[in-house]
């Protein structure tokens, strides 16, 4: 069963400082229809004014993922970590027994955009942990990377879910598959340009949720970029 969801479907937020489309129930944005898909249970598309950010706020069980699209996201957290997290950059937190952090745009006159990705942990109560890496954009043309994984294999991050996240560029003739084991689920999330998933067509900020199928099919891109993700059910 393939379902679509539009971009002008989300719930969306305007914060003034922020702008933020919810992909699924999130803060005042709540919807029974949409409170997840498997275990994967946020997707925010944010927008970030120069020289704001989200303030000191905290977190428990939960993995998260930050995948920026431009400019650069300044994070600060409980654990002593203070990065900038730029376009190419995959960054995990695993905020377990708890975690304070907070997120900023330091720069002037550019706003941070960037998505937000909570998967909820296969196991709860693990001390908080936090990786960064950098996927050059020459490892996601044509063919889906794999970005973020269970066991941190092929580079990836390494999150405390049972869960695969994958990022891939297409342009053209490029396509690229990914098979889903019986009784999982797939999502993709098209972050820019146009893409067909198993034959829909789709635009950016669309998403296609995958149940009951046996691969993920990508194909006709036009300046696409798409994360692909395989989850528990």
């Amino acid at each position: 069963m393939l379902t679509l969801r539009k971009s002008q479907d989300r719930g969306y937020a305007d914060h003034g400082w922020l702008k933020s489309y919810h992909s699924f129930s999130f803060a005042d944005y709540q919807d029974p229809a949409h409170m997840g898909w498997g275990n994967l249970r946020v997707i925010n598309e944010d927008r970030v004014a120069p020289g704001k950010g989200f303030g000191q706020h905290s977190h428990r069980d939960m993995e998260i993922i930050s995948y920026v699209l431009s400019g650069v996201l300044a994070h600060k957290d409980s654990m002593g970590n203070i990065k900038g997290i730029p376009p190419g950059d995959v960054q995990r937190m695993s905020a377990g027994t708890g975690v304070t952090h907070s997120e900023f745009n330091h720069a002037e006159g550019q706003t941070t955009h960037f998505l937000q990705i909570w998967i909820i942990p296969a196991v709860k109560g693990i001390p908080p942990g936090y990786e960064q890496k950098t996927i050059p954009a020459g490892e996601k043309r044509g063919t889906l990377r794999l970005v973020a994984s269970q066991d941190g294999r092929q580079g990836s991050v390494t999150m405390h879910a049972d869960a695969a996240m994958y990022a891939g560029l297409f342009d053209g003739s490029e396509s690229a598959e990914l098979v889903l084991g019986p009784g999982r689920k797939g999502y993709v999330h098209l972050v820019r340009g146009e893409l067909a998933v198993n034959g829909i067509r789709i635009s950016a900020g669309d998403a296609v949720l995958l149940e009951g199928e046996s691969q993920v099919s990508l194909t006709a891109g036009a300046d696409a970029e798409a994360l692909v993700f395989d989850l528990a059910p």
